[in-house]
């Protein structure tokens, strides 16, 4: 159905968010479905479909490419609107994950592709999990530093990806059980991770080329590493 050359997105879906930030309101949003309808969803369902059929598998057969416009791969549109003071009602950005088959929604490891006027990249990993499961990776960090390296912090995985290391992604000091191990870890602020994962930057042109799908599929194979320390530390198949 699609081919690994298809040009999935236009120049249109960066315009239409533009003007979505600019006009964040529902009369200029119903006025202006049929642009979201052709420019962003159709496009985003087609590049679900692309990849999930011609990547995914290479990268693991146990991540979901979910083509549905309503609970799949394609997020929702509409803010959540309960417990934000920022009553906007729609991103303005498009968000598109393939999460792993065990069903665990947005807590289990995944890809990402985040588009948005000059903010676009792709992540990979595991982002806000609950305490007991950041607590389960922290220790398996811990536990197996080599494999830790090899998956975060490897050349090759440093050439394509940025992992998230910022201070308020991080506890704010080491937990009492991992102190020990610290000293002579090759890492030890890793121990303080609340969220593993990494992201790479993606440039209008790369989004709106024919070779987006070749371009993800090679970045995230270099992320397999840490894609599968995370996923069979948590019990999972990878």
């Amino acid at each position: 159905m699609f081919g690994p050359m298809t040009r999935h997105f236009t120049p249109r879906i960066f315009k239409f968010l533009r003007e979505l930030s600019e006009n964040n309101e529902r009369p200029w949003f119903e006025e202006n479905k049929h642009r979201y309808l052709d420019d962003v969803r159709e496009p985003a369902i087609r590049f679900i479909i692309d990849f999930g059929e011609n990547h995914l598998p290479t990268i693991s057969d146990q991540l979901k490419a979910d083509a549905r416009t309503q609970g799949g791969s394609l997020s929702r549109i509409h803010r959540d609107l309960r417990y934000s003071k920022n009553k906007t009602p729609y991103k303005t950005y498009v968000g598109i994950q393939f999460r792993h088959e065990a069903g665990l929604g947005a807590h289990a490891p995944a890809l990402h592709l985040h588009l948005e006027p000059g903010a676009s990249w792709a992540g990979v990993g595991l982002w806000h999990p609950e305490a007991s499961v950041a607590r389960q990776i922290r220790h398996a960090i811990a536990g197996d530093p080599e494999r830790w390296h090899d998956a975060a912090h490897s050349p090759v995985f440093a050439e394509n990806w940025k992992l998230a290391t910022h201070e308020d992604l991080r506890l704010k000091r080491t937990p009492s059980e991992l102190k020990a191990l610290a000293d002579s870890h090759p890492h030890p602020d890793d121990l303080r991770l609340r969220n593993f994962g990494a992201s790479t930057k993606l440039t209008q042109a790369e989004v709106t080329s024919t070779e987006l799908s070749a371009l993800l599929a090679e970045r995230y194979t270099t992320a397999r590493p840490l894609l599968g320390f995370l996923t069979t530390n948590l019990g999972l198949p990878f």
